[in-house]
């Protein structure tokens, strides 16, 4: 579907953005893209069908579906458990048809394309900029810190175990690299190369992130990735109340949150993928019940493997859930919630995205990351910023328990706030005028505009 409206403004220059078709990836490219369109640039998101944006919540935006995408294809594939698949079929099938509605734009267009801008997910897509001397830029969705374990030659030794630290600081594991869920390692190892050269022949990259919070670890990954760096992050503060969600959200979050004194709830959200079996979903309500604390639960329809959503909660939970003590909704509008006075904590899987608004809002976390660079940020939460715990044994009630009443009640979640407080602090400056993030944006427009 495409829109339109406003079709050329100020610079007279048209950007095309191609996000990968997962929430976690979808919505900072369409943060990105607003970020660009305020500066005055054309927006062209290209997409597949399957999990497609909605373009009445981007009415300033063109909206291209790439001809040729088999709904059936990627939504077989749908699930952690298939990524690899996924970036193949996406990488290997959608090139040709991305290539000619590439073609198509450009020579539409009286002012052209100044650029393509992908997630690092479409490294396939580096051959068609060069085949039509279009410059692409990547935007990585992760933080610099995973990447820069991600991308680390290491993470293919088989002589390196599980305890051993690779990076500094000395917190960060072998066990905390990035890792897909699959039984294939040849193929992880090579995707991840593709992925990596795809990156380094780019014009750039984009982060969203912030110098405050990342300069060790970009002054680390410079070395081996020397193209312009551009950290503008976080996307989601230079418009508050966007919202790119894919699932509908539910606005009783924020009226019973109202209901409830400051720093008192803890809000529990694992993002739009993850699924846990029935025993670990146990274990999680266990541990949320025995801990006293009021929650904000988030349970997607079909988080619980093998169950539609709610019935497999444990005989006697909603008795020991006295005083509406618990509120269990599909889908919560997470940006609010963190930001509201009655949120004191984040159970969250620690992709990134959710990670970056936990302390945009000075929430201090309790991580249980599950793949990807989920691991990593975990470690950095606990190890580096020290503004959460992560949950070692993954799911058992008791450190469940333990870890609730550590950041919610205890002294240390008191630490934990002052110092997330702290790096909020920082945030809030550096989208300001002079700030970092405000600094690298200019920077990164001139930069296009001198294609």
């Amino acid at each position: 579907m495409k829109n339109k409206h406003n079709r050329m403004d100020s610079t007279g220059r048209r950007l095309v953005l191609l996000p990968l078709p997962f929430q976690g990836h979808l919505s900072p490219m369409l943060q990105l893209g607003n970020i660009l369109h305020s500066k005055g640039f054309s927006i062209t998101i290209l997409h597949t069908r399957f999990n497609s944006p909605d373009p009445t919540n981007h009415p300033h935006f063109i909206f291209e579906p790439i001809p040729g995408t088999d709904d059936n294809i990627i939504n077989s594939l749908w699930g952690v458990e298939n990524l690899l698949r996924l970036l193949n079929y996406i990488n290997n099938e959608l090139v040709g048809p991305i290539r000619t509605c590439l073609e198509r734009l450009m020579s539409d267009d009286d002012h052209g394309v100044a650029c393509l801008i992908t997630d690092a997910h479409w490294f396939g897509t580096q051959a068609v900029a060069d085949a039509l001397k279009l410059p692409r830029i990547v935007h990585r969705t992760s933080s610099i810190a995973s990447f820069r374990s991600f991308s680390s030659s290491r993470l293919s030794d088989p002589d390196i175990k599980s305890e051993p630290s690779i990076l500094s600081p000395e917190s960060i594991k072998v066990k905390d690299l990035p890792e897909f869920v699959n039984n294939d390692p040849e193929g992880k190892q090579k995707m991840i190369e593709l992925m990596v050269q795809g990156i380094k022949q780019a014009r750039a990259l984009i982060w969203n992130t912030f110098k405050e919070l990342e300069e060790h670890e970009l002054e680390a990954l410079s070395q081996d990735f020397p193209s312009p760096h551009f950290l503008i992050g976080p996307f989601h503060k230079y418009f508050s109340g966007s919202s790119s969600s894919l699932l509908e959200q539910d606005q009783t979050s924020l009226s019973w949150l109202d209901k409830h004194p400051p720093n008192s709830v803890l809000y529990v959200s694992f993002g739009s993928i993850v699924k846990v079996n029935k025993s670990q979903f146990l274990e999680i309500a266990w541990g949320l019940a025995n801990s006293m604390q009021p929650f904000l639960w988030v349970i997607r329809p079909g988080f619980i493997e093998g169950s539609e959503w709610l019935e497999p909660l444990p005989d006697g939970f909603w008795e020991r859930i006295v005083k509406g003590r618990g509120h269990i909704v599909k889908w919560a509008p997470q940006q609010g919630v963190l930001a509201h006075r009655a949120t004191g904590g984040f159970w969250t899987h620690s992709r990134w995205n959710s990670t970056l608004e936990s302390i945009c809002e000075g929430v201090p976390m309790i991580c249980s990351p599950f793949f990807g660079d989920q691991l990593s940020n975990a470690r950095y939460v606990s190890d580096v910023w020290k503004i959460g715990v992560r949950l070692e044994n993954q799911f058992e009630r008791e450190e469940i328990e333990s870890a609730i009443k550590k950041v919610m009640v205890d002294r240390e979640g008191l630490e934990f706030r002052n110092e997330i407080i702290n790096m909020k602090g920082k945030i809030d400056r550096c989208i300001q005028e002079g700030g970092s993030s405000y600094s690298s944006l200019e920077d990164l427009v001139n930069y296009i505009l001198s294609f």
